[in-house]
């Protein structure tokens, strides 16, 4: 059974915030395994400590739907508590918001790929928090995807963002807490960082292989299966086409109003989609991308999660769209997530090159091979930081 970081520090690691007054970066999918909030068992377990509550993209609660639809602040109506918003008007935490803290203390509920901004959260978090000279306490929790499978091109700085503060490959394999000590020691944060590490987690594991029960950390991340196909359909987001945004199965249906589904599938090179069904199909989103339109497409059902690679599927799908609707297809202009001149897909991959090479309708096996280099050396350089 795998024991969370959380439940590590309310059973036996209470020292580390006894008699401390901290802020708590964590939202309501934080739970344990009675499907309490982490928040309802921090407040449980130390009284009086909490100062206030920091929440990610999406709020506390994750009601906010993506993309620069900021959340407020507010004071929880069921503890009290003040909830401040890093993803607004403020990203990172103001130098005020650390004057009567001894702690920050995270627990977030993050899918394992390098755009989901959670993880970035926790790194502003950590910088405002060095210069504060308050240190940060981490409670680690599963990586859904598992932590041996790494994937995708490495960020060039020069496309860094708020889907990408420092170069890391569109999926890591790693947890947050290993995540935080890479990223502290490697490019230098100087946080004073502590991981609470769970017990019983091994790399091998998916999130339904741990006993942990799925919450959705945000609107659009309703399943597991959602999380699996995300490190390559969120490139979609850099697109005209839809993702599947305003449907029940966001990221699992892609598409547009001008795609013939059976001529799509006809193109694409089964190689790239091993562990992968692709079924045509024909759907209308209810909101964002073609809303209230008919778009044809692609459901994407995982078959055999082992053998999947997201990212080049994804990339294969894009290649061909281009190459059959390159007149109706389109690169969509910033801004995207607080980036107001770079494109957001160039973002999305963390390097412009992936566009260009697209565009020229290179293959994915040729762009494959020109990353795996660099993608070799991220994963030696990893390996002191693993936790499990």
């Amino acid at each position: 059974m795998v024991v969370l970081g959380i439940e590590k520090l309310l059973a036996d690691r209470r020292r580390l915030v006894r008699g401390k007054r901290f802020a708590f970066v964590s939202h309501e999918a934080a739970c344990v395994r009675d499907g309490e909030s982490s928040l309802k068992k921090i407040i449980a377990a130390f009284p009086g400590q909490l100062e206030s509550v920091w929440s990610p993209q999406h709020g506390y609660y994750g009601v906010e739907q993506a993309n620069m639809i900021p959340s407020a602040d507010f004071r929880d109506p069921q503890s009290g508590i003040p909830v401040k918003s890093l993803y607004g008007e403020r990203r990172r935490p103001s130098p005020e918001m650390f004057s009567d803290l001894d702690l920050v203390v995270v627990d977030l509920v993050d899918v394992g790929c390098r755009v989901y901004t959670y993880l970035w959260t926790l790194v502003l978090v950590m910088q405002a928090a060095a210069e504060a000279g308050v240190p940060v306490l981490v409670l680690d929790r599963p990586n859904p995807l598992g932590g041996k499978r790494v994937e995708g091109n490495l960020l060039r700085r020069e496309n860094s963002s708020f889907v990408g503060l420092y170069p890391l490959p569109m999926r890591h394999g790693l947890t947050l807490g290993e995540l935080s000590r890479y990223l502290n020691d490697v490019h230098d944060l100087g946080c004073r960082l502590e991981v609470v590490a769970m017990d019983g987690w091994q790399r091998h594991m998916y999130l339904d292989e741990t006993g942990v029960f799925w919450v959705p950390p945000s609107p659009n991340m309703p399943t597991l299966n959602t999380a699996l196909v995300y490190p390559g359909q969120v490139l979609l987001e850099g697109t005209n086409l839809s993702e599947g945004r305003g449907t029940t199965s966001p990221f699992e249906l892609m598409g547009a109003p001008f795609v013939e589904p059976e001529r799509l599938l006809a193109e694409i090179d089964r190689r790239l989609t091993g562990g992968l069904f692709l079924r045509p199909t024909y759907f209308s989103p209810t909101f964002d991308k073609w809303s209230g339109q008919v778009c044809g497409g692609l459901q994407l059902h995982v078959v055999d999660r082992r053998r999947f690679y997201p990212y080049l599927a994804s990339l294969e799908i894009l290649r061909v769209m281009i190459k059959l609707y390159g007149d109706h297809f389109s690169w969509l202009p910033p801004p995207y997530e607080y980036e107001y001149e770079k494109l957001p897909f160039d973002i999305l991959t963390g390097d412009e090159r992936l566009r260009l090479a697209l565009e020229k309708g290179e293959e994915i096996f040729a762009l494959r091979n020109s990353w795996l280099p660099e993608l070799e050396n991220f994963c030696r350089r990893r390996r002191e930081f693993l936790l499990y």
